[in-house]
């Protein structure tokens, strides 16, 4: 038996034993001057057939909390990280709907832990990004590429757009008050019709901004 299939054992082992922990739930508001933060721990979507294989044929996700942005939800079902580095990360969450792709979201001090080095991307653009080892309940998934560092960015509709005189697409700069005031910059805005605005960084840009929810931040214009 290989080192991968002796960890992936061991950790179904211990899967079976475990309980989800509740995800938190987004705070909702509407248009307005400033942005509101949400904070994106560590977290992986999936299609429909690397969820069968992790959990059973013909699993459906169950909903534990709803997110910020329409229909989209925590589920009770994790699965844990395997890198290369041999070192797991358990009880991942996995988010829903069930998607076209599978995509795992990871900050850079996750990345260290795991020993990979995944790239900074929009959701989505997987093409040569990192491998991972999946475990789940009933079964492991090797993904060739998937594993992203997401690029920090703000949902928002054409309405707050337009207050915050933007586009889709657009690149901005933000800023953070407090203690730890901070710019941050290349900050993707993302527009559609039925988002939520809200700002969603990863926990490592989170803690180096001291977020405390619930926080809010402002687009810079030079």
């Amino acid at each position: 038996m290989g080192e991968i299939e002796r960890i992936a054992e061991e950790v179904i082992r211990r899967l079976g034993a475990s309980r989800p922990t509740p995800a938190p739930t987004a705070t909702r508001t509407t248009a307005t001057a400033t942005i509101p933060v949400s904070v994106s721990a560590r977290h992986i979507h999936v299609s429909r057939g690397v969820l069968d294989r992790l959990y059973g044929e013909g699993f459906k996700l169950t909903p534990l909390t709803d997110l910020g942005q329409p229909g989209e939800f925590a589920s009770g079902q994790t699965v844990t990280l395997v890198g290369q580095s041999m070192r797991a990360i358990e009880h991942v969450r996995v988010l829903g709907p069930v998607r076209t792709y599978t995509q795992v979201e990871i900050s850079g001090t996750d990345a260290v832990r795991l020993g990979i080095e995944p790239p900074i991307r929009r959701s989505g653009d997987l093409a040569g990004s990192e491998p991972i080892t999946l475990v789940g309940p009933v079964g492991t998934v090797r993904l060739s590429e998937g594993t992203i560092r997401a690029m920090r960015h703000i949902h928002m509709t054409e309405r707050d757009a337009q207050i915050h005189r933007v586009k889709n697409e657009d690149l901005v700069r933000i800023r953070f008050s407090g203690p730890a005031a901070l710019v941050l910059e290349n900050v993707l805005i993302r527009v559609s019709k039925s988002a939520l605005l809200e700002l969603h960084l990863d926990t490592d840009n989170a803690n180096a901004a001291d977020v405390r929810p619930p926080m809010t931040v402002e687009i810079l214009h030079s």
